[in-house]
This record gives structure tokens, C-alpha cells and sequence, in this order.
């Protein structure tokens, strides 16, 4: 899959509940936004961050990037890069949304995402990894069940597959569960047509934007990577722990 039409947008919003101004938060002696660019740019020759700040503006045209200014209303990253893509006059053929609190996402991970549209019936692709020793009842590590054609059947914050005949202490050692990676990339018309959704009851239930897709009939194809993306930035204490991560 050639790379030569893909634009990486990077939602940076600073209104964070848990950690506002985070896109400029510095890890190692740099905004965590601009680690995120420098990572989507090794990939991708056009790459812009969609904010509705002009200080993560400024500081975006700083180190070199562009910058996108989008509303501050917007309920999810994807809306945002929906936005960024219309005003940005350009015409990719494939989106990726490369998340603003990401700085350890791979080279790896970057090309296995966009490589899932080399199956011309994907309309979007995401990543997930096998469970390792995490617990797979948390809630907050969402599962994903693949078929055999590698497109997602389901996304739940629950145990899926239940297994009727194991014992529930057994279950991850008789069973690959695999865990979701919240990286997507769209066709453009995919990323415009998702916009124009309403939420859906598997949606609400689960609060996973992905199910909204699923039951309007997409297809999400599925790269499965080895390694989760690292530390994500959602609290200033993650920030401390991606901190030390780097002095490693």
C-alpha cells in the first residue's frame, strides 16, 4: 500500500477533564504533541494537527508542523479530523487519525494500519494486540473479536467470547483475547460519511464510537501488532511515568 495519498490528521484539543493543555504538557524537554507529529511524519509526508487552541497552534507552526484550527464542540477526535480534512482542501485517499496523547506509537503500528486498505472492501482500519498478562475483565481495555477475514465482528468493554464450559480462571490461557488499540484510519468518504451517523444504541451502551460504524454496516479491517502503542497521556501521572519511560 503505497503512502504517497495518505494524510495524518493529530486531534489536539486543550480542554482535557483530567489533564487540560496536555498536547503541550513536555516530555522530554518537548510537547507531547510534537513527539506524536515527529512519529506520524517518519510515515506519512502530510501530516497536520487539528486543535482548537491557537496556543497548541502556535506552538504546532513552532516546531514545524501545520496547524488546523476546529471547533471546540466536537464530541470525538474523529469529528475533529472530519473537520480538519474539509478545511483543509486536500483529497486523500486514506485519514489517519494519529491520537494527540500517543507519543509512542510505532512505525510498525503506522504502516500495519494503513496496509489493511490494501483489501478494497475495508472502510476503516484499527489495531488491536493480543491480552498479555493484563486482566481482561477491566473495563477500560476493550476487546475486539476478528473474523476469519480479519474485519471486526464486535468491540465490547466486557469479556468476549464468554466460555460456557471453562472455568472463568482459565479463560486467557485457553483463548486469545485481543485487545483494541484506538488508532483508526478511514477512506475519505468513510471519515465524511461517519459524520453524518447519529449515535447508536450499541454506541450509547458502550460508549465505543466504533460500534456506531459496525451497525450501519462498515467494515473495520484489523492489524493485529505485537505491542500495545506504550504510555498514553491521559493524567498528569501518566505523563510522569512516560517521563521515565524516555530516560530508559
Amino acid at each position: 500500500m503505497s503512502f504517497a495519498n495518505v494524510l495524518a490528521i493529530i486531534p489536539a484539543r486543550w480542554a482535557s477533564s483530567r489533564f487540560p493543555g496536555k498536547p503541550l504538557a513536555l516530555l522530554a524537554g518537548k510537547p507531547v504533541v510534537q513527539h506524536v507529529w515527529e512519529r506520524a511524519r517518519v510515515v506519512f509526508e502530510h501530516c497536520l494537527v487539528a486543535t482548537d487552541d491557537e496556543r497548541i497552534a502556535e506552538a504546532v507552526r513552532g516546531f514545524g508542523g501545520q496547524a488546523v484550527m476546529t471547533s471546540p464542540n466536537h464530541r470525538s477526535g474523529t469529528d475533529r479530523c472530519r473537520e480538519a480534512l474539509l478545511r483543509s482542501g486536500l483529497e486523500p485517499e486514506i485519514v489517519v487519525n494519529v491520537q494527540g496523547d500517543e507519543p509512542f506509537v510505532t512505525e510498525v503500528q503506522l504502516k500495519a494500519l494503513v496496509g489493511q486498505f490494501a483489501d478494497a472492501g475495508v472502510d476503516i482500519a484499527t489495531l488491536c494486540c493480543p491480552f498479555g498478562t493484563e486482566e481482561i475483565g477491566d473495563p477500560s481495555k476493550v476487546k475486539v473479536v476478528i473474523s476469519k477475514r480479519g474485519r471486526a465482528l464486535y468491540f465490547s468493554r466486557s469479556v468476549v467470547p464468554f466460555q460456557r464450559d471453562v472455568e472463568r480462571s482459565k479463560w486467557q490461557a485457553s483463548h486469545t483475547y485481543y485487545r483494541h488499540l484506538g488508532l483508526y484510519a478511514f477512506r475519505r468518504e468513510a471519515l465524511l460519511g461517519v459524520g453524518e451517523l447519529e449515535p447508536s444504541s450499541l454506541e450509547v451502551a458502550e460508549n465505543l464510537e466504533q460500534l456506531r460504524w459496525l451497525e450501519n454496516g462498515m467494515s473495520i479491517g484489523i492489524a493485529v501488532v505485537e505491542e500495545p502503542m506504550g504510555v498514553g497521556i491521559d493524567t498528569p501521572a501518566d505523563l510522569e511515568r512516560a517521563n521515565r519511560e524516555m530516560q530508559v
